[in-house]
C-alpha cells in the first residue's frame, strides 16, 4: 500500500513538471536554468508568478474534487452521486457567477467568489436533500432528483447571461472550469480551505465506511446516520465550493477519481481519501499539462495566439467517454 502512495507522489511530480514545461514561453531548458537561479526576468516571471501558482491551484483543487467525490458517493451509498449531479457544482457554480455577473466578485477578487461559490453549493445541496425527502436514502432515486437539480440550476446560471451580458467571457470561464490566469492569491486561499475540510473528510472515515454499508449496520453499530451524512455532505459541499472558485467547474473529475482511489486503495476510507486527493490532483495536473500542450500545438498549427483550451474542456470530454467506457464494460453492474 505504501508503494502505491509512493508511485502516486511519483506521478504527481511527474505531472507538476509536465505542467511547468507544457506550455508557451518554457522551455525545459529554460526551466532548468531559472531553477538554478539564472534565466531572464521574463522566464523568472513566467515560471515564479504564471506557471507556479497555476500548478498548485491545480493540483488543490483536483484534491478538493477527487475527495468530496469520494465522501459523496459513501455517504449517499451512490456509485454516480458526484458533485456534478447533485447540485453542489452547478449550485456552487451558479453562486460564483451570479456574484461576477453582478459585479460583487470577479475572477480578482477570490475571497468574495469562495463566500458565493460556498453560499451556492449549500444551495444546491439544499435542494436536492428538499426534493429527494425520504427517497434520500435510494441511490437510484437520489441520481434521478440530482440531474433535475442540475439541470434547474443549470438554467438559472444560464439566466445570469441575460441579466450581465457584458460578463459572458468571465461566466463561460467558471461553466468550462480553467486554471488560466491563476495567481498566488488564488492558491493562498485555496490551500487552508482545502487542507482543513480535507482533514474533516479524514477524520469522518470511520462514519462513512459505516454509511457505505447501510443504514440499519451503521445504525445497528450506534452511528447517528443522520448528523454522520450532514457532516458529510457539508465536508463534500465545502470541497466542491473551494474547487469551483478557484478553476471553475471541472467535469467528472469528482465522478470518476472516487473509483479510481476505490481500485487502488480498497475500500478502507482511511486510505482511499487521501488516495482520492492524490488521485484527483494527478488527474487534474496531468489534464491542465495536456491542455496546456494542446493548446500550444492548436495555437503553431492553425496560427491563433489567443487560441486557448480549457482543462475543463479536456477533462468533460475524456471523462465522458470513461464513463462510458467503464458502463459498457460492465452492463450488469448497480450505477
Amino acid at each position: 500500500m505504501n508503494r502505491r502512495f509512493a508511485a502516486l507522489v511519483a506521478l504527481v511530480v511527474v505531472c507538476a513538471g509536465a505542467g511547468l514545461v507544457a506550455g508557451r514561453g518554457m522551455s525545459p531548458a529554460a526551466l532548468w536554468d531559472v531553477v538554478g537561479g539564472g534565466g531572464s526576468l521574463t522566464e523568472r516571471h513566467i515560471l515564479f508568478q504564471l506557471r507556479l501558482p497555476r500548478l498548485l491551484v491545480a493540483l488543490g483543487a483536483g484534491a478538493c474534487l477527487g475527495v468530496a467525490g469520494l465522501v459523496l458517493q459513501s455517504a449517499l451509498r451512490n456509485p454516480l452521486a458526484g458533485p456534478e449531479v447533485t447540485g453542489v457544482t452547478p449550485g456552487a457554480v451558479l453562486g460564483a457567477v451570479t456574484a461576477t455577473g453582478l459585479g460583487f466578485a470577479g475572477w480578482e477578487s477570490p475571497l468574495a467568489v469562495v463566500v458565493a461559490a460556498c453560499l451556492g453549493g449549500c444551495a444546491g445541496a439544499a435542494l436536492l436533500w428538499l426534493l429527494a425527502g425520504r427517497s434520500a436514502g435510494d441511490p437510484a432515486q437520489t441520481a434521478v432528483h440530482g440531474v433535475l437539480v442540475s439541470a434547474v440550476l443549470g438554467g438559472l446560471t444560464a439566466m445570469v447571461l441575460l441579466v450581465a451580458p457584458g460578463q459572458l467571457g468571465s461566466i463561460v470561464q467558471w461553466l468550462v472550469g480553467t486554471t488560466e490566469g491563476r495567481v498566488w492569491q488564488h492558491w493562498h486561499l485555496l490551500w487552508p480551505w482545502a487542507l482543513a475540510w480535507t482533514a474533516a473528510a479524514w477524520l469522518l472515515a470511520g462514519p462513512l465506511t459505516l454509511l457505505r454499508c447501510g443504514d440499519d449496520i451503521a445504525t445497528a453499530a450506534g452511528l447517528a446516520t443522520g448528523r454522520a451524512r450532514r457532516l458529510a455532505l457539508l465536508c463534500a459541499v465545502a470541497l466542491t465550493a473551494g474547487a469551483v472558485a478557484a478553476v471553475g467547474a471541472l467535469g467528472f473529475v469528482g465522478l470518476l477519481v472516487p473509483h479510481l482511489a476505490l481500485a487502488v486503495f480498497g475500500a478502507d476510507l482511511r486510505r482511499s481519501l487521501p488516495g482520492a486527493a492524490l488521485v484527483g490532483a494527478v488527474v487534474v495536473c496531468g489534464a491542465d499539462a495536456a491542455a496546456q500542450l494542446a493548446t500550444r500545438l492548436l495555437a503553431a498549427a492553425l496560427d491563433g495566439g489567443a487560441l486557448t483550451l480549457p482543462v475543463g474542456a479536456l477533462t468533460t470530454c475524456v471523462g465522458a467517454v470513461l464513463l462510458l467506457v467503464v458502463v459498457r464494460r460492465a452492463p450488469d453492474r448497480t450505477f
